[in-house]
């Protein structure tokens, strides 16, 4: 059985940690540099850096901090924010990324997913997913830009889509869930399981230590939170005793 992974995620705007309720009402979490290597040293498998404010403002995401992020820890790292090209993804695995997340730019063009595949391999690229419930097929719909826009697009359609265009990786986040603490959103990732090849890394609702394995029996690989660790709610260590505790494997 392959061990399951306990990712924190590093939600970054104007060169900080953010975290809130639905991406409203942000409350600054720290340094993005310092908390990457605290949560390095406190046995992450994976970080997750998303510089959330770089599609909104039409940039890229900055790589001054993925770098210093990069030299601070020595577990695999994804950076997803603003990522439009081939030569951003290029550049982003240059400064220190091990893989790129991207969202918006797939929607608009899902030709640069097999561009990014073919060229630097699927274990590079994670598709980010935030999906909240909607009148679509599936009933959940795709949303962009932090969850205030819809992307008009149905979400299990597009997962099993972008899949066949090589991605190597799902990031779901529960655009319901995101930031409320009331548990991962055990429905949508069943949902996705059903339909899903690639690993599921479930994200959006942990509030407790006992919520991560409820998300790993539902069908995901990997978990990923942001504020219960950020805070110091949940430790790392704690969500992998559960996990463990609940039957599936995990990395000391």
């Amino acid at each position: 059985m392959l061990a399951k992974r306990v990712i924190p995620c590093l939600d970054v705007a104007n060169g900080r940690v953010v975290k809130g309720v639905n991406f409203q009402n942000l409350k600054d979490a720290g340094n993005p540099v310092d908390l990457a290597k605290f949560y390095d040293e406190s046995g992450a498998d994976e970080l997750t850096f998303l510089d959330i404010s770089a599609s909104n403002e039409e940039r890229s995401t900055t790589l001054e901090m993925v770098s210093a992020t990069a030299e601070q820890v020595f577990i695999p790292l994804t950076v997803g924010g603003g990522i439009r090209s081939v030569e951003n993804v290029n550049e982003l695995l240059r400064a220190g990324a091990d893989k790129v997340s991207i969202n918006t730019a797939a929607i608009s063009n899902p030709v640069l997913l097999n561009q990014i595949s073919e060229r630097f391999g699927d274990q590079v690229l994670v598709l980010s997913v935030d999906a909240r419930r909607a009148n679509t097929a599936s009933g959940f719909e795709v949303t962009t830009h932090g969850g205030k826009k819809s992307a008009g697009i149905d979400a299990l359609g597009w997962i099993k889509d972008a899949v066949s265009r090589g991605v190597g990786e799902i990031l779901l986040n529960s655009m319901d869930a995101d930031g409320t603490k009331d548990g991962f959103d055990i429905e949508m990732i069943k949902r996705v399981r059903d339909i899903c090849s690639v690993p599921i890394i479930a994200s959006g609702g942990a509030g407790k230590k006992s919520d991560f394995p409820l998300a790993i029996k539902a069908g995901a690989d990997a978990v990923l939170a942001a504020s219960v660790f950020h805070f110091g709610e949940v430790k790392i260590s704690e969500a992998k005793d559960e996990i463990l505790k609940a039957g599936y494997s995990v990395r000391r």
